[in-house]
């Protein structure tokens, strides 16, 4: 294990000298954050389509455990049990409107990982950096335990768990835990843990802060460890994944309908019913659930005794216990909705559950239609709080303070920019697949994969890195 030590020594070194500016050590967090010896014991995989580019490199790397989709490059990193999800890569030609200004790509867009260190990390591509078109870019980064790197270039960053950069290109920046940051091209920022903060300069600027007392029941940092409720939720399941990853092809024990997609490497247990045009992504977590039309459950997400109706987005890492959801609900990147039997949530329809909030009940739990909601709820009077109706939102201007949220700018932007995402994902994701290519999305696109695994050295000097590999795609010839 030699070589995979000094890989180890490397990508410390490098990243902390990105982060001299917050001064940050991220040495602490992943020395010995996995045994060595569970380096040698993943296979990683990729998928095949005939719908997505294929080019994989990997170059004195450990990639355990990781899914791969799309063109992606990692160099002198480690990536463990992470998904790189490339189903949005931008192709050569395709026309860019940056500010104003109509760019056409010169090459296809790929995913660059270098000299970076990501444990179970999302990173889906859909990159936002209007000077890096053709490449969607990490380097000299540590994200820790079910972070979500979304449509951003992160450079020089460390992401403490459960954290997710949505849509900003942050460079030299300390991301704490469960913290949400969609605010534009970030330098040498450090991110309180528990911040929710979405900005669009010239349009508005939202903002919610947990109080500590209440985040570390959840997630905190004890002796450079994650600790708390939702690492312990995580950890009673994971043995339910363990039959899946030890099958080469495992098999779906579930009826899938037309249009729909569910991924062999997600959990299904219990009676479970999806309906079409619905998509189940890998590490996914489903029991004694039905998912009606369109909906979806994203990477990490867990929808547990719960029933949505359709058209229901469950973004990255979400967590829905004893919820029903009625039609067209968003519940954000990484919320936790834990329900009870005898105390369940009930969403209205056309509601927004804003990323990272966290709805642990009580008591039982309703949300009226069109509502927006955030923050810590247990009780049904907390939603006095935490929730306003989306129509008396967007008729917000100026400033607006309600408890542990403010709010200043324009409320009709931030609620139409997030209609107007939710209704991207939907199209994105199939939702509204109506037989024709027009209309398909991931969950149509996803339904004829394979899948190849990538096994590391078992032994030796080499222990736990894979070798020097490059897989491009096959050039159709006249034979």
């Amino acid at each position: 294990m030699k070589q995979l030590n000094k890989l180890i020594d490397h990508i410390v070194n490098r990243v902390n000298i990105n982060l001299r500016e917050p001064l940050v050590d991220v040495g602490p967090f992943i020395k010995d954050l996995i045994p060595r010896n569970s380096f040698a014991l993943y296979y990683a995989f990729y998928s095949l389509t005939a719908t997505h580019p294929l080019k994989f490199h990997f170059r004195h790397s450990s990639v355990g455990g990781t899914y791969f989709l799309g063109k992606c490059v990692v160099d002198h990193s480690i990536l463990h049990k992470s998904d790189i999800r490339g189903d949005e890569l931008k192709r050569k030609g395709h026309v860019v409107d940056c500010n104003g200004h109509n760019i056409k790509l010169r090459d296809d867009e790929v995913i660059n990982i270098r000299d970076s260190f990501l444990m179970k990390t999302l990173v889906h591509n859909n990159s936002h950096d209007p000077e890096n078109l053709e490449v969607f870019k990490i380097s000299n980064t540590v994200s820790l335990h079910y972070a979500n790197i979304h449509g951003t270039s992160v450079e020089g960053c460390f992401l403490e768990p459960f954290s997710t950069v949505d849509l900003s290109i942050c460079h030299d920046c300390a991301i704490g835990a469960y913290s949400y940051v969609q605010a534009g091209e970030l330098y040498h920022k450090r991110i309180r843990p528990g911040r929710i903060w979405v900005k669009a300069d010239g349009a508005f600027e939202f903002n919610y802060q947990f109080p500590t007392e209440v985040l570390d029941k959840y997630i905190r940092i004890e002796k450079s460890r994650p600790k708390g409720m939702f690492m312990d939720f995580f950890d009673e399941r994971k043995e339910d994944f363990i039959p899946i990853y030890s099958a080469v092809n495992p098999e779906n024990m579930i009826d899938i309908p037309e249009g729909a997609s569910v991924s062999p490497y997600a959990v299904i247990k219990g009676t479970c019913k999806v309906d079409k045009n619905v998509l189940v992504a890998q590490r996914a977590y489903l029991e004694d659930s039905t998912l009606g039309p369109g909906s979806n459950a994203q990477e990490n997400c867990y929808i547990i005794n719960s029933v949505y109706d359709g058209e229901d987005v469950t973004a990255h890492g979400g967590k829905v216990i004893y919820t029903h959801l009625h039609r067209n609900v968003f519940v954000g990147f990484n919320s936790f909705l834990n329900g009870k039997k005898e105390c369940p949530i009930e969403i209205g329809a056309g509601s927004i559950i804003m990323p990272h909030t966290i709805i642990d009940t009580q008591e039982t739990v309703k949300i009226p239609d069109n509502c927006l909601v955030w923050g810590y709820i247990s009780k049904q009077e907390d939603l006095e709080m935490h929730s306003i109706p989306l129509t008396d939102f967007a008729a917000l201007k100026g400033q607006f303070r309600l408890g542990n949220l403010t709010f200043e700018g324009i409320g009709a932007k931030f609620v139409d920019g997030f209609r107007h995402r939710i209704e991207h994902i939907l199209e994105c994701n199939g939702a509204f697949w109506d037989g024709s290519d027009e209309t398909a999305g991931h969950a149509q696109q996803t339904q004829d994969i394979s899948f190849n695994i990538l096994q590391p050295y078992p032994e030796g000097d080499l222990k736990g890195l894979y070798p020097e590999l490059s897989i491009d795609p096959l050039e159709p010839s006249e034979l």
